[in-house]
């Protein structure tokens, strides 16, 4: 792509620059064992993630009304639980969140390339700062808009949020994601979308998302907004 075509890139977090199921499923399911509650195999927890934790937590419910000993779990408290586990996985040496191959590199380059980047997830924005520090991705990050801020996706607001700290318009903007959540927010606020095959998407493939463009990995990302980024552009329009 032109080099002014596109000015920022914006990435969702979960399941598109983080594989941080085995942390959330572990968290979730010490908070249930401490209402004596059934707990969630890694690969369903992986299909209830998207949209904030507050959802995850009615879905975990939901999945858990069908199982015997599910139906007494108090929601606030598995909610304020799951928070306090959480928050000790990410701080303790069990945690088990890594970037996904090529992150760091795809990054890197773009920042080589002058581009400015932020975190637009549904995760609070503390967490996610605190994630992207500990595993040394900060230093490419311009902007962390997490869903604490009043608005999550698909609402436009956290991407239109993203654009303005960046000083960029939507139109120079890039959103990267891995669900049908960030394809809906990034087709409200007028923002060209580019999908990873290999996130969560809520247990349906990502590959069948009706984004403007798929890479591989984010490392592939540099090669496409500037080598391809009239293709990207036509389909943008198009859509």
């Amino acid at each position: 792509m032109p080099a002014l075509a596109v000015q920022a890139v914006l990435f969702d977090l979960d399941g598109t620059l983080l594989d941080t199921v085995a942390d959330i499923s572990c968290a979730l399911n010490r908070a249930l064992a401490e209402q004596l509650a059934p707990t969630l195999p890694q690969a369903e927890v992986r299909r209830l993630i998207g949209r904030g934790v507050e959802t995850l937590i009615e879905r975990a419910l939901r999945a858990l009304a069908v199982v015997p000993g599910g139906e007494a779990v108090d929601a606030a408290r598995l909610l304020e639980r799951f928070h306090f586990h959480y928050g000790q996985i990410q701080r303790g040496g069990q945690m088990q969140t890594r970037a996904y191959p090529g992150v760091a590199r795809g990054l890197a380059s773009l920042r080589l390339l002058g581009l400015r980047l932020a975190v637009v997830t549904n995760k609070s924005s503390r967490s996610s700062a605190h994630l992207l520090a500990r595993l040394g991705l900060d230093c490419w990050i311009d902007e962390v808009v997490g869903g604490d801020g009043g608005y999550r996706k698909p609402q436009p607001q956290p991407l239109l949020t993203a654009c303005a700290r960046l000083a960029v318009p939507p139109a120079g903007a890039v959103m990267v994601g891995d669900s049908m959540i960030d394809v809906l927010a990034a087709r409200a606020a007028d923002v060209r979308i580019v999908c990873v095959p290999y996130g969560y998407n809520e247990g349906a493939d990502p590959r069948t998302l009706p984004c403007d463009a798929f890479v591989e990995s984010i490392a592939d990302l540099p090669a496409l907004l500037t080598a391809k980024g009239s293709s990207l552009t036509a389909a943008a329009h198009a859509g």
